[in-house]
Protein backbone atom coordinates (compact mmCIF):
# COMPACT_ATOMS: atom_id res chain seq x y z
CA UNK A 1 0.00 0.00 0.00
CA UNK A 2 1.23 3.50 -0.78
CA UNK A 3 0.17 6.40 1.38
CA UNK A 4 0.60 10.13 1.32
CA UNK A 5 -0.32 12.13 4.40
CA UNK A 6 -2.42 9.22 5.70
CA UNK A 7 -4.32 8.82 2.42
CA UNK A 8 -4.08 5.55 0.49
CA UNK A 9 -2.97 6.45 -3.04
CA UNK A 10 -2.17 3.00 -4.39
CA UNK A 11 -2.13 -0.69 -3.51
CA UNK A 12 -1.45 -4.20 -4.77
CA UNK A 13 -3.54 -7.13 -3.61
CA UNK A 14 -3.34 -10.86 -4.13
CA UNK A 15 -2.91 -14.23 -2.44
CA UNK A 16 -0.35 -16.91 -1.86
CA UNK A 17 -1.25 -20.26 -3.43
CA UNK A 18 0.35 -23.51 -4.50
CA UNK A 19 -1.24 -23.39 -7.96
CA UNK A 20 0.79 -22.07 -10.88
CA UNK A 21 -1.90 -20.04 -12.67
CA UNK A 22 -4.62 -17.64 -11.64
CA UNK A 23 -8.14 -19.02 -11.72
CA UNK A 24 -11.18 -16.73 -11.69
CA UNK A 25 -12.40 -18.32 -8.44
CA UNK A 26 -9.36 -16.87 -6.65
CA UNK A 27 -10.71 -13.34 -7.11
CA UNK A 28 -13.81 -14.17 -5.08
CA UNK A 29 -12.76 -16.86 -2.59
CA UNK A 30 -10.27 -15.67 0.02
CA UNK A 31 -10.18 -19.16 1.56
CA UNK A 32 -7.98 -20.23 -1.36
CA UNK A 33 -5.12 -18.15 0.11
CA UNK A 34 -2.31 -20.21 1.63
CA UNK A 35 0.17 -18.36 3.81
CA UNK A 36 2.82 -20.94 2.87
CA UNK A 37 1.86 -20.89 -0.84
CA UNK A 38 4.77 -21.19 -3.24
CA UNK A 39 3.38 -18.67 -5.74
CA UNK A 40 2.23 -15.11 -5.09
CA UNK A 41 -0.78 -14.21 -7.22
CA UNK A 42 -1.41 -10.53 -7.89
CA UNK A 43 -5.06 -9.73 -8.43
CA UNK A 44 -4.87 -5.98 -8.77
CA UNK A 45 -2.54 -3.01 -8.99
CA UNK A 46 -4.39 0.25 -8.40
CA UNK A 47 -3.30 3.88 -8.16
CA UNK A 48 -5.49 6.93 -7.77
CA UNK A 49 -5.74 8.79 -11.10
CA UNK A 50 -3.86 11.82 -9.82
CA UNK A 51 -0.92 9.59 -8.83
CA UNK A 52 -0.67 7.69 -12.11
CA UNK A 53 2.37 8.23 -14.35
CA UNK A 54 4.38 9.30 -11.27
CA UNK A 55 6.09 5.97 -10.49
CA UNK A 56 3.74 4.94 -7.68
CA UNK A 57 2.78 1.57 -9.22
CA UNK A 58 6.43 0.89 -10.09
CA UNK A 59 7.52 1.48 -6.50
CA UNK A 60 4.73 -0.78 -5.25
CA UNK A 61 5.78 -3.52 -7.69
CA UNK A 62 9.42 -3.25 -6.61
CA UNK A 63 8.37 -3.60 -2.98
CA UNK A 64 6.08 -6.58 -3.66
CA UNK A 65 8.81 -8.34 -5.65
CA UNK A 66 11.31 -7.81 -2.82
CA UNK A 67 8.80 -9.00 -0.20
CA UNK A 68 7.91 -12.13 -2.19
CA UNK A 69 11.59 -12.97 -2.69
CA UNK A 70 12.15 -12.56 1.04
CA UNK A 71 9.25 -14.95 1.68
CA UNK A 72 11.14 -17.49 -0.50
CA UNK A 73 8.25 -18.11 -2.86
CA UNK A 74 8.93 -19.46 -6.37
CA UNK A 75 7.67 -16.29 -8.03
CA UNK A 76 4.74 -14.08 -8.91
CA UNK A 77 1.86 -14.62 -11.32
CA UNK A 78 -0.62 -12.02 -12.56
CA UNK A 79 -2.94 -11.34 -15.44
CA UNK A 80 -3.07 -8.03 -17.27
CA UNK A 81 -4.57 -6.39 -20.28
CA UNK A 82 -2.47 -6.24 -23.45
CA UNK A 83 -1.60 -2.57 -23.03
CA UNK A 84 0.10 -3.29 -19.68
CA UNK A 85 2.34 -6.13 -20.87
CA UNK A 86 5.36 -3.79 -21.39
CA UNK A 87 4.93 -2.36 -17.88
CA UNK A 88 5.24 -5.79 -16.26
CA UNK A 89 8.00 -6.92 -18.62
CA UNK A 90 10.16 -4.11 -17.19
CA UNK A 91 10.17 -6.02 -13.89
CA UNK A 92 11.13 -9.30 -15.53
CA UNK A 93 7.67 -10.79 -16.00
CA UNK A 94 7.31 -13.03 -19.04
CA UNK A 95 4.16 -12.96 -21.17
CA UNK A 96 2.81 -16.51 -21.38
CA UNK A 97 0.02 -15.60 -23.80
CA UNK A 98 -3.72 -15.17 -23.48
CA UNK A 99 -5.15 -16.28 -20.19
CA UNK A 100 -8.08 -18.62 -19.71
CA UNK A 101 -9.48 -16.03 -17.30
CA UNK A 102 -12.83 -14.47 -18.19
CA UNK A 103 -12.80 -12.18 -15.14
CA UNK A 104 -14.81 -9.03 -15.80
CA UNK A 105 -15.38 -10.08 -19.41
CA UNK A 106 -11.96 -8.77 -20.49
CA UNK A 107 -9.12 -10.38 -22.48
CA UNK A 108 -6.24 -11.10 -20.10
CA UNK A 109 -2.64 -12.17 -20.56
CA UNK A 110 -0.81 -14.46 -18.13
CA UNK A 111 2.42 -12.94 -16.82
CA UNK A 112 4.98 -14.77 -14.68
CA UNK A 113 8.10 -13.75 -12.77
CA UNK A 114 10.22 -16.69 -11.62
CA UNK A 115 12.94 -16.21 -9.03
CA UNK A 116 15.88 -18.11 -10.47
CA UNK A 117 17.97 -18.01 -7.34
CA UNK A 118 15.55 -20.23 -5.39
Amino acid sequence: MAEEEGRIVGFINGAGVNETTIRDEMFEDATMHREEGQWQMIFGVATLPEYQKMGCASKLMERVIADVKEQERKGIVLTCKESLIPFYERFGFVNEGKSMSKHGGAVWYDMRLVFEEL
